[in-house]
């Protein structure tokens, strides 16, 4: 990195604008708020104030790891990576990789997110590296990379889907399944015993990818009654391969049970039949599952709901039992009520995809044709600036 002429106060702006928006862009990639174009809005945001940081030099590395040793946050160790990338340094790879060691699973997932954003070129004269390493978090970044860059690593990936960490293993599977690595499936469905949740979820994914979902879904639904906190995902590829004919069944059956009611309440939209609409809006009355209709709704009807007055961000005005839920915005039953009997709601809007939608949409467009990879979902959409 050079030492380039700098105005300190421009500099640090950059590195406060950059952390702040793609903190905003991870917690909104896979969600029901953003569509592409939304997201395509913070890319730009976000790219420039990058291009800013990567042209300042020394003095952008110098504010930015003094910003980490103030917020060790992923934000910021995203920042160290970026930046580290983008000058092809090993010293500064260095330091972010022992810092992301200190954060633990986040602080993989920011370098994750800092590998996505950079170029191959950039990445090449690490990636090798990473793969070979005797370190776990750095081949699980490799990995990472394959992953977000669409590379097939060939015979190596049988061999990394029994490496001996479990996080490495979960990434091997993540890649097997969306580069429809049907070769390696002995070992996808070996992962299916393993002692982690985590990774008998991710192997149970790959494997429906991979066109067993008959081996899959008993694992799945043994998780369901286990992992409580992985219900939403669980439910959400066992609908994805469930015929609808039994997809029904099952899942009246999840939300009939305490356990499992709310996230079976989330995903309700996934079963695409309006006739739910005045099931959703009484639920929508429960302090405790208003939130889950809410995003049960954004998934059966793909319209932009900023558009309507449907959802509030002020969970007092929904009446006592509301105040003190964080999760937000909120669906109001009776504005929700009145909407849908005013033309029956989506007739009079366009369409909007969210970004949650394109992933369902990607992964349908997969399981329905075992030759084709699992598109990216999480692109963005280049919009004119001066939108």
């Amino acid at each position: 990195m050079q030492r380039i002429a700098t105005i300190p106060a421009i500099v640090e702006q950059h590195v406060e604008d950059a952390a702040f928006l793609w903190h905003r862009r991870a917690r909104e990639i896979d969600g029901h708020v953003m569509g592409p174009f939304d997201i395509g809005r913070i890319d730009q945001r976000l790219d420039a104030n990058l291009d800013g940081l990567f042209a300042a030099g020394q003095a952008a590395w110098d504010l930015v790891t003094a910003r980490f040793a103030d917020y060790q946050e992923p934000p910021e160790l995203f920042l160290l990576g970026a930046l580290a990338i983008e000058w092809q340094s090993p010293t500064a790879m260095k330091f972010a990789l022992e810092s992301a060691t200190r954060l633990g699973k986040p602080g993989l997932s920011a370098l994750s997110g800092a590998v996505a954003r950079s170029s191959s070129d950039r990445l090449k004269p690490f990636v090798a590296r990473w793969l070979d390493s005797t370190v776990a978090m750095e081949r699980a970044l490799g990995l990472s990379a394959l992953y977000h860059h669409g590379v097939n690593p060939g015979p190596r990936l049988g061999e990394l889907l029994s490496d001996r960490d479990t996080e490495v293993r979960r990434r091997a599977l993540k890649l097997a399944g969306a580069r429809r690595r049907r070769d390696v499936i002995v070992e996808v469905v070996a992962c299916l015993e393993a002692r982690g949740a985590e990774e008998r979820l991710q192997a149970a994914v790959a494997a429906c990818l991979l066109d067993e979902a008959r081996l899959a879904q008993p694992v799945l639904d043994e998780m369901l009654a286990g992992y409580p906190e992985f219900a939403g995902s669980i439910m959400e590829i066992r609908l994805l391969t469930t015929p609808p004919a039994a997809a029904r069944p099952w899942w009246q059956q999840s939300v009939s049970g305490p356990a499992t009611r709310e996230a079976a309440v989330a995903v309700s939209g996934m079963l695409g039949d309006m006739a739910i609409m005045p099931w959703l809006i009484e639920k929508m009355q429960s302090p405790e599952l208003a939130y889950a209709a809410g995003l049960a709704l954004r998934d059966l009807i793909e319209i932009d709901f900023n558009d309507t007055d449907v959802f509030v961000t002020d969970p007092a005005k929904l009446g006592p039992g509301f105040e003190t839920i964080e999760a937000t915005p909120l669906p109001s039953a009776s504005q929700a009520q009145a909407w849908w009997d005013n033309g029956k709601g989506p007739a009079r809007f366009d369409k909007f995809q969210s970004m949650r939608r394109q992933k369902l949409d990607a992964m349908r467009k997969a399981l329905a044709n075992a030759e084709l990879a699992l598109t990216n979902w999480r692109r963005s959409r280049p919009i004119p600036a001066w939108m």
